[in-house]
């Protein structure tokens, strides 16, 4: 049966930065795991992250039926909290096409692509340049 679920047609793929996140919805009690570990031990019991991540079960009231299920590497807590968002709410799609009327007015099916810009030669960082000096 969980082989079953974890294929790659079941995936709810989210991106944030430099953040990817596969997540799977699985029925059950609401449960969150993240990379094999407690969800509210990855994200160190913050109630932001938390509460980021369970947002598109809350906005269709479906905290309860659902326990995720999520693969999520690079980038930082932040980017990983949002990219797991929006892989729920991807799911949440897939499984009924009426809950996308419910999410998209929230913003939560929406794919932040702000992502650091890179260096450029002759500056410090992507804009910063070294101080000038007229004389």
């Amino acid at each position: 049966m969980t082989e079953l679920i974890f294929q790659k047609k079941h995936i709810g793929l989210g991106k944030r930065k430099q953040a990817v996140a596969r997540v799977f919805l699985i029925p059950g009690e609401g449960n969150l795991i993240i990379n094999k570990v407690s969800g509210n031990k990855y994200l160190q019991y913050n109630d932001n992250y938390l509460s980021t991540v369970w947002a598109p079960l809350k906005a269709l009231n479906l905290e309860k039926q659902f326990d995720i299920v999520t693969l999520v590497k690079g980038g930082g807590l932040t980017g990983q909290a949002q990219a797991i968002q929006l892989g729920v709410a991807r799911q949440l799609c897939k499984i009924d096409n009426q809950n996308r009327s419910i999410l998209k007015p929230f913003g939560l099916l929406t794919r932040d692509s702000r992502v650091k810009e890179r260096k450029k030669y002759g500056l410090r960082k992507a804009r910063k340049a070294p101080q000038y000096s007229k004389r």
